[in-house]
């Protein structure tokens, strides 16, 4: 008796999911796009304060180097980003002196790092607002690239950990699986990023005017104008002037009184490099202590 309850439940359940299965409604899959496309600039655009920074916090915490020299390296990233200062010899000065520290890391220890480091630190400061632009371009079949001046390697982990397409960032040169010292080109900052985006374009086969580029800082004009649609999210001062004349979308996810500006670095030009020294020191004690 018990058997045949048994069977009939089973048969029972199995009629419910039949059911259930049939009356369900499937979308049909998203056309892809491929000749439209997004560019997201990282920090204080789709991420509350610097890439870079928080890589290194997450550096600092595994004790690959000191406090002080955290606080110092975001108290310069602070100053630089108020002042707006950027001057081409401090950006060369600051980029030489970071790539003489990353020289003879491991580029496996660099993404290893960035994926924890990701998953601790840099994930509870994705901006929801940029998060569901991005993921809104998915749906309707473009492909999404993040494009920063921060390392390549911790942007690609960047994009893989939100599901985007792909990540253009600073290349430094590999021998073997090591950094050499040397970077490949220059910093992804300024006008670089419109080349990349460019290049990208060519390769890819899209149609720029039916592209959209998202930024916060005025630093990324060239990457803005190049693209068809430009949005500026949590704009500096200059940028939301510059999108209020040329009528382009304005969306700031922020809450008070532009809170993020002290809360927390936010990384230009020289913040970037600011931050890769940081890291760069601490990964040059990880590759000291591994020999």
């Amino acid at each position: 008796m018990w058997r045949l309850i048994r069977r009939r439940q089973q048969s029972e359940a199995e009629i419910a999911g039949e059911v259930a299965a049939a009356a369900a409604v499937v979308a049909p899959p998203t056309e892809p796009d491929l000749q439209a496309a997004a560019f997201f600039d990282v920090d204080n655009t789709m991420m509350r304060g610097a890439s870079i920074y928080h890589f290194a916090r997450g550096l600092s915490t595994r004790g690959m180097f000191n406090t002080t020299d955290l606080f110092k390296f975001a108290i310069g990233q602070a100053v630089f980003r108020l002042r707006g200062n950027e001057n081409p010899e401090h950006i060369a000065v600051a980029r030489e002196t970071a790539l003489a520290f990353v020289a003879g890391a491991k580029v496996d220890d660099v993404v290893r790092l960035g994926e924890e480091i990701y998953d601790e630190v840099m994930a509870d400061r994705i901006w929801g607002g940029t998060r569901a632009l991005a993921q809104s371009h998915l749906d309707q079949g473009q492909r999404v690239w993040l494009v920063t001046a921060t390392p390549v390697e911790l942007a690609r982990v960047i994009a893989q950990r939100l599901g985007l397409t792909g990540a253009l960032g600073t290349v430094a040169e590999t021998t073997d699986g090591i950094y050499t010292g040397r970077l490949v080109g220059d910093l992804l900052h300024g006008p670089a990023k419109a080349e990349a985006v460019r290049a990208l374009a060519r390769r890819e086969g899209l149609d720029l005017t039916r592209c959209t580029a998202y930024s916060d800082s005025a630093n990324d004009l060239p990457m803005l104008s190049l693209a068809g649609h430009a949005v500026a999210i949590n704009p500096d001062s200059e940028l939301r002037e510059h999108a209020r004349k040329h009528d382009w979308a304005i969306k700031d996810f922020r809450t008070g009184r532009k809170a993020t500006l002290t809360a927390l670095p936010i990384a230009a030009g020289v913040g970037a490099v600011a931050g890769g020294v940081a890291a760069g020191l601490a990964l040059r004690k990880l590759y000291r202590a591994t020999r």
